[in-house]
């Protein structure tokens, strides 16, 4: 289903520039963006997965990962086709690479924002997740979602590279309750090599939103043996994220090979083990290790006495708390949207 996208510049003899990221494509009428699901048609820019679902769950929130949000409870989540970056471990690869992507050959579920909001209320589910390709991509279908989930009480998320606009960012903030952003790296070369995208933006983005806004921001870093494994690029991650809010929980997650990334061995947890110790070291309160099993580093600790507020054990969830958030041995709030 074709949508017209409301992220737009409309510029002379019917070209038009998107700018929902920071590829800014400019487009003349047939062409498509570097995401594969925005086209010009006759001047105007269209959304072509709009209300149609390739992918739709009910998962954990912890999934995402979130482990500052609603603790425990479930989200719908919702993908479609297409990317803004092309990284070349991406795990979803089948969504994120696929283009141009029209009507003819569109394979996904209809699903309208009203009937996700339907589902959510029916059942009970706490959120939204905009989640398995990026969801800048597919924004007016998200922004419409959220904004009725909004009228109901339902909150909703983006698990996203990053690589937004501040335009989008502003459009979408009255509506969204979280994020968890994917920090590739911590050099442009790492983005330009392996993403076809720049670091900058993500950066800022990542600051605006922990700092202008109220959407509860989480990072995550997926640990890349022989890539971004170093003690200088973790600590440099880990430094600079403790800058921004110390309070901002960083995930550091095991790689394993896959799509074009198959040449490289799974992390070991000693490396993520060291990157935790390197995120402590910095100054950052919530650092968790991810894609394995680590009983100990998947848990969340009152960042005063380090009290148990929350256990994990894989998606098994239990909190020692009385009060959300509020840890039971000295009072102290845990940052985060309980």
């Amino acid at each position: 289903m074709s949508h017209e996208a409301s992220l737009v510049r409309t510029l002379k003899k019917q070209v038009v520039q998107c700018t929902a990221c920071e590829h800014y494509c400019t487009l003349k009428p047939g062409e498509w963006g570097k995401c594969g699901v925005r086209v010009n048609r006759g001047g105007k820019l269209f959304l072509t997965v709009y209300g149609k679902a390739v992918a739709a769950h009910i998962d954990p929130i912890e999934k995402k990962p979130l482990f500052h949000f609603l603790p425990g409870s479930r989200a719908i989540s919702i993908g479609t086709y297409g990317c803004n970056m092309e990284c070349r471990w991406c795990q979803n690869w089948e969504l994120s690479t696929t283009r141009e992507v029209d009507e003819d050959r569109y394979l996904g579920e209809s699903l309208l924002p009203v009937q996700i909001v339907d589902i959510a209320r029916r059942q009970e589910i706490a959120s939204i997740a905009y989640t398995y390709n990026e969801p800048t991509v597919f924004f007016e279908y998200t922004y419409d979602t959220a904004k009725l989930a909004h009228e109901y009480g339902i909150k909703n998320v983006y698990v996203s590279n990053g690589f937004m606009t501040l335009d989008l960012i502003k459009h979408i903030a009255p509506y969204l309750d979280g994020i968890n952003v994917d920090l590739k790296g911590f050099t442009d070369d790492l983005y330009q090599s392996y993403c076809g995208a720049h670091l900058e933006p993500v950066k800022r983005n990542i600051a605006y939103m922990a700092q202008e806004t109220n959407i509860w921001v989480e990072v995550t870093t997926l640990v890349i043996p022989g890539l971004n494994d170093s003690d200088k690029e973790l600590a440099a991650i880990a430094k600079w994220l403790a800058g921004i809010d110390p309070e901002i929980p960083w995930h550091v997650t095991a790689f394993y090979p896959t799509h074009k990334m198959q040449d490289r061995p799974r992390t070991p947890s000693s490396t993520l083990e060291r990157a935790h110790k390197i995120g402590k070291a910095a100054g950052l309160h919530h650092v968790y290790v991810g894609n394995i099993l680590d009983v100990t580093r998947e848990c969340t600790y009152c960042k005063k006495c380090g009290a148990k507020l929350v256990e994990r054990l894989g998606y098994k969830i239990k909190t020692a708390w009385e009060e959300p958030g509020k840890c039971p041995q000295c009072g102290t709030i845990a940052p985060g949207v309980w």
